[in-house]
């Protein structure tokens, strides 16, 4: 049993090592990863500013102010 695991240990180390790593992204996945965080602060965007997320968010801060100790 020990010496299967430590073979398969060993299969997996040297194939790490010789396996070529990525040091980062490529052109296209910058690119897509840029579209898509533009695309959720438009919606974070949109969500906050919104007529009942903005009552809301007023509503809280009006209370947490006028709140009493």
């Amino acid at each position: 049993m020990c010496r299967l695991v430590r073979a398969r240990l060993r299969a997996v180390v040297c194939g790490v090592r010789g396996a070529r790593r990525d040091a980062g992204m490529v052109t296209s996945e910058y690119a897509v990863g840029l579209i898509a965080a533009a695309a959720f602060a438009v919606l974070l965007y949109k969500v906050v500013t919104s007529d009942a997320v903005s009552a809301e968010l007023q509503d809280i801060v009006k209370r947490a102010l006028d709140a009493r100790m």
